[in-house]
Order: structure tokens, then sequence, then C-alpha cells
């Protein structure tokens, strides 16, 4: 297909081209001890996080929410009004999306200073996080106001999340805000005490406390064209003051109490024969996942959206392109076809964020 060629030959040509001598092939630790990355973002058969995870545990027997009819309903409701008004919803890929860059073992450490935001304290053990990160040569972060940027060393199962990324006039970064994470693959995609030393539930690039990388589509799904794992979502009316588990906090701003906090997590009625609904392929690959593992509410975004592997840095769009995963249709068509009145809203574990 499209996409696994594209991948294939943007690889080969990061081997040939950018690799010192003795670069190692696509392997263990693919990515070039040169410096420069390859920007993809998993390996044949890797999952970001454990297994138990919220993002990769199935949810087709977990309970539901007293209040799921009700709430659901209401979302889908928003939805359909986006629809109608044209906005929504979509899929970010390139701008308020996610570039992740996997480096090799001997990929050069730099330091990101973070710049001082005294209302996120402590600072001190995140600075210490980014004292030696495997940056890569000419990053570029995400468009947009955000410009996220994602670090990944597979030898070393650590992961760097850089939020607000800038290059300073003397060549050295800073970052805005992000984390770290450390034993990546027993980790829960969530920031807290365990994801590194020193970590607290305040960091991380979302707003709910939730890795960004969680819940992406990445240039892996699209090459097997299948999703196995649950999908990342922001909307735009996110409940105030309160949250779920796993998130650890909210930028919600909504007082109706029917609209859905930061950490929800929905799924597709295990019910629902998908076969039987036509839906377009890209369709039915989300929908796919959104019943086996769900939908989780990550961030508060102007309108519905999921999340897709940023391309840029790449060169190619393997989403829009011919022969890409759109199939010469568009993220709008794509997700207007997908089945939301038939979500199901997982049981909540609410918390207040009070005063």
């Amino acid at each position: 297909m499209w996409v696994a060629r594209q991948i294939a030959v943007l690889l080969c040509c990061a081997v040939a081209l950018l690799c010192a001598p003795g670069c190692g092939a696509a392997g263990a630790d693919a990515g070039t001890d040169a410096g420069w990355p390859v920007p993809v973002g998993a390996v044949a058969g890797h999952r970001f996080f454990s297994p138990q995870s919220v993002w990769n545990r199935p949810v087709a027997e977990a309970a539901l929410d007293p209040g799921s009819t009700e709430l659901t309903a209401h979302f889908a409701a928003e939805v359909a009004a986006e629809r109608m008004a044209g906005r929504g919803p979509g899929i970010n890929t390139g701008k308020w999306s996610v570039p992740i860059y996997r480096v090799g073992a001997r990929q050069p450490r730099v330091r990101v200073e973070l710049r001082s935001r005294p209302e996120r304290r402590p600072l001190p053990a995140l600075r210490r996080a980014w004292r030696k990160v495997p940056l890569p040569r000419l990053p570029r972060p995400a468009g947009g106001t955000d410009r996220p940027l994602v670090v990944w060393q597979l030898s070393t199962d650590k992961l760097w999340e850089l939020w607000g990324m800038s290059q300073e006039v003397d060549g050295s970064w800073k970052a805005a805000w992000g984390g770290a994470i450390r034993d990546l693959s027993r980790s829960t995609g969530v920031y807290g005490p365990r994801a590194w030393p020193g970590a607290t539930s305040a960091w991380g690039a979302s707003a709910s406390g939730l890795s960004i990388v969680g819940g992406l589509i990445t240039f892996e799904d699209l090459e097997r064209g299948r999703i196995d794992h649950a999908l990342a979502m922001s909307i735009p009316n996110v409940r105030a003051d309160e949250y779920s588990l796993p998130a650890h906090r909210t930028d919600g701003t909504s007082t109706d109490q029917l609209a859905l906090p930061e950490g929800a997590h929905l799924r597709l009625d295990p019910d629902l024969d998908l076969a039987s609904l036509d839906l377009p392929r890209p369709t039915l690959v989300l929908a796919e996942a959104a019943q086996r593992y769900g939908i989780v509410v990550r961030d508060r975004a102007g309108t519905v959206v999921f999340y897709g592997q940023d391309p840029t840095p790449t060169g190619t769009d393997p989403y829009n392109e011919p022969g890409g995963f759109y199939e010469g249709s568009t993220a709008g068509s794509v997700m207007a076809a997908f089945p939301w009145e038939h979500l199901q809203l997982l049981r909540m574990r609410l918390r207040c964020e009070c005063g």
C-alpha cells in the first residue's frame, strides 16, 4: 500500500544519506547516530506504554457510567451541530498534532532549557530531566501556537515530551512545558511520580496530564491498516472543575453538567455490527479501535478532533496524498461517517479541581 512504500522509501533515504558509517539498519533502535532523526512513530509490534494502561486495555467488558446514555446523547448532538456548521469534527495531523522523532542509542544529547513557569512548581526535577535530551538536528515542532515535539529513544526506553518549543538565536532550544517518561514500556501513559524522578501530575503537554503520544494515530497504524490502541480526542465543551481518572487535571470551562470531563473514556457499543454500517475504510479503522480500546478525552480544542502523527518532518503526507489513509476523501468526511450516536461512556472516577 502507498503508506508502506513511502515509509520504506523514507527510511532507506534516511539511512543512505544521513547515517554516519556504521549506523545500524532498521531494527531494535532505528534512528541515526549521526544526529538526524528517522521520524517514525513506532517499530513493528510496538505499542507505547504498558498493556494495562488506559491506552492499551480492551474495554468491551468495562462497566458503563450511570449517566452514559444522557451524556453521550448530548455529545453526539454537539458533534451533529459541528457538522451542520461545517466546522468539524476532524483529525489533526499537521498543526496542533505531534511529531515524533525516534533517535538512536548514540544520539548526541543537548540541554533543553525550561522557561520559568512559577505557577507550575516544582520545576527543578523537570529541568534535570531535560539536561540531556537526545534531540536530533533541525527538529521541527508541530505548527500552531502549542508547538509540541516528542523525542523517543527505544534503546533507553525513554521519551521526552516538549511543549512550546523554540530555538534561540544562539542555536539552543527552549520549551515552555512538558515532561519526560522513563520505563516507557511499563508506563501508564499518565504523568505522575512514577513517570520520572521528581515528576508530578503537573507535567505533560496536555491539559489533562495524559501523554500526547497516548492515543496518537501513528505511521505504523497507517501502514498496517489497524489501530491497536485507544484514540485520543479533544473537544470544545469540556466540563469545568472536574476531571475523571486517569486524567489528573483539566482546563475545562463548561458549567454544563452534561459536558464531558477530561479523562472521560468512551467506546463504541461492543454489540454494534460495524461491518453492516458500510463505513468508508478509514472510518472503519477508527471505529474498530474505538470499539476495542475506546476514546479518551485528552484536551480542549476548537472542534472535536482525533490526532494523527504529524508527517511534516518526513516531507510526505500519508493522509491526504494519492493512495493515503483518507483514500482521496478528507478528514472531515472520514469523521462525519463515524457512528457517534453509538458511543457509550465508561464508568467515570470523578475528581474535583477545586480552589
